[in-house]
C-alpha cells in the first residue's frame, strides 16, 4: 500500500511492478502531450485528466493508485486529491513523466502499442496447452504492456483464424511477428518490440526462458528448474489454460522479484551452530 505518502518516487514505484502491491498507473497527461510522445510507464492506461468525474469510479478501490501527468504538477495533484477524498489509496509520481524518464526507469515504446493494439484491452490469441513461452509472454503483455489484455488459446491451425475474425494478436506461433526470431523466443520478441530489452532482469529472464524453452539449459542455470516446474504446472492443469496462467503468473514474478532484489542472496544449511 502507498500508506499516508501524496506523492511517490519513481524508483519506488518500478520496485513495485510485478509484484502483489503494485499500483494502478493512471497516465493523466492532456491528450495532446500524451500523443506526441515516444513511451510511457510500464503497466500504465491513459484516462482524459478533465474527465476524471466519468473513469474514477472504474478503478478498482482493493488496489492503490498512481496518478501521472508530465511533470508532477496541477493535473496528477487535482486528481490524487480528488481520489484520497473519496477513499482510495492514491498517490502520484514525484516530478511525474519527466523524472521517470530522467532515473533511466524503462517506457514502453509508443509505436509498437499504437501498432499492435490500437484497442485497449487488446485480445491476444496462441496454440492450447500453454508451457513456458506461452506463460511467460502473458505474464510480460499484463504486467508490463495492457494490464488488461485477455487471452485466448486455440487449437495450431487456428490461430491465424482467430486473430482475423476477433482482430487478435497472433503470438508464438509460425509465420507472426511475435514469435521465435533467429536464437530468441517470442519472450524476447516482445522485449525487442515494446522497448524492454535493455531492461537487466527483464533481459536476464529472457535468458533464463530461451533455454528451458528451447532445451538450451546451458544458457542460464535456472533454465532447468524453470523447465521442470512449468511442465509440472502444465500436468496439473490439464484443459485448463487460464488457470494455468494464473499458476503461471506467480512463477514469474517470483523470478522477477529474485532477478531484482535476492540475486545474490546465498543459501545453505549453517555449518556451525551457535
Amino acid at each position: 500500500m502507498l500508506a499516508s505518502d501524496f506523492s511517490i518516487h519513481p524508483q519506488k514505484l518500478w520496485n513495485l511492478l510485478a509484484t502483489p502491491l503494485a499500483p494502478q498507473i493512471v497516465d493523466v497527461r492532456r491528450r495532446d502531450v500524451y500523443e506526441s510522445v515516444s513511451g510511457f510507464i510500464p503497466g500504465s492506461v491513459w484516462r482524459e485528466p478533465t474527465a476524471y468525474a466519468d473513469w474514477i469510479g472504474t478503478l478498482d478501490r482493493m488496489r492503490p493508485v498512481v496518478v501521472t501527468c508530465k511533470l508532477g504538477k496541477e493535473l496528477s495533484q487535482v486528481i490524487v486529491s480528488e481520489l484520497r477524498g473519496q477513499g482510495y489509496d492514491a498517490a502520484m509520481l514525484a516530478g511525474g513523466q519527466g523524472a521517470w524518464a530522467d532515473a533511466g526507469l524503462p517506457l514502453i515504446n509508443r509505436s509498437s502499442t499504437d501498432r499492435l493494439m490500437p484497442r485497449r484491452p487488446s485480445l491476444w490469441v496462441t496454440r492450447r496447452h500453454p508451457k513456458i513461452d506461452r506463460i511467460a509472454c502473458p505474464w510480460l503483455i499484463r504486467r508490463f504492456i495492457d494490464p488488461a489484455a485477455r487471452f485466448v488459446f486455440v487449437d495450431p491451425p487456428y490461430v491465424a483464424d482467430a486473430a482475423a475474425n476477433f482482430d487478435a494478436i497472433p503470438f508464438d506461433i509460425d509465420g507472426v511477428e511475435i514469435s521465435h526470431r533467429n536464437d530468441r523466443c517470442s519472450f524476447g520478441t516482445l522485449l525487442d518490440i515494446f522497448g524492454l530489452a535493455n531492461e537487466p532482469s527483464l533481459a536476464r529472464l529472457a535468458l533464463i526462458v530461451r533455454g528451458a524453452d528451447t532445451a538450451r539449459h546451458d544458457l542460464a542455470p535456472e533454465a532447468s528448474g524453470l523447465h521442470a516446474i512449468s511442465l509440472g504446472l502444465s500436468t496439473l492443469a490439464r484443459d485448463d489454460d487460464h488457470g494455468l496462467l494464473d499458476m503461471g503468473f506467480t512463477i514469474y514474478d517470483s523470478l522477477f522479484a529474485w532477478l531484482r532484489f535476492a540475486a545474490d542472496e546465498k543459501h545453505n544449511w549453517p555449518s556451525k551452530v551457535a
